[in-house]
């Protein structure tokens, strides 16, 4: 495994979960619905977490956490990007509209949050000793939310979606109500959705 590969991407997983953390700040000013900033509301304290965690795997890795790589830079500026189209959407006057904006949002910055976890555990077996074990633990403790966090969202912007376009919408999202953690769950799901919404 390129070592430097490695620290590049706990690095970039840090920027991106501490941008995370201004993203869900935002999106909860975009949010209407109580169900959703409830939700919200806890992932802005899981994300607030998870960079404690990863800053815990950067000393365990030796790695200043305040390292500011050139490969960094485009994650926080992806971060800003997000933050500041909340921003815009809040200011056009349609507070719904804004809703479905931040659900894009959260649901653009989870998924890359999903795959720099996946990356982070497939890298486990391939350590040793401490780092293998701040690692495993990070992943173990943080990967599962990162995949609610996808799901449960993208369920939330796509019957929120639906509403807006006048079609039958089912909220909260059956993601929610069946607490998807997989992406065959939440493929299971959709396809579930989408042969009820024939019927």
């Amino acid at each position: 495994m390129e070592r430097k590969q490695l620290e590049e991407l706990l690095l970039q997983a840090l920027t991106h979960e501490k941008g995370g953390v201004n993203i869900y700040r935002t999106a909860l000013r975009c949010v209407i619905r109580p169900d959703l900033r409830q939700e919200w509301t806890r992932y802005l304290e899981q994300t607030e977490r998870h960079v404690v965690v990863l800053r815990g795997v950067c000393d365990a890795f030796r790695l200043d956490p305040d390292t500011q790589l050139p490969c960094c830079k485009p994650v926080e500026h992806a971060g800003r990007g997000l933050v500041e189209t909340m921003e815009i959407a809040l200011r056009g006057g349609d507070p719904e509209g804004a809703q479905r904006v931040a659900c894009d949002c959260v649901v653009l910055a989870e998924t890359k949050d999903h795959a720099h976890w996946e990356l982070l555990s497939k890298c486990v077996p391939h350590l040793e000793s401490e780092e293998r074990r701040a690692l495993e633990e990070a992943v173990d403790e943080v990967e599962a939310q990162e995949d609610e966090h996808l799901y449960h969202s993208k369920g939330w912007g796509r019957e929120l979606a639906l509403e807006a376009l006048g079609l039958p919408a089912v909220l909260p999202p059956p993601e929610e109500t069946r607490d998807v953690r997989s992406a065959t769950e939440a493929a299971r799901v959709e396809k579930e959705r989408s042969a009820a919404a024939k019927a």
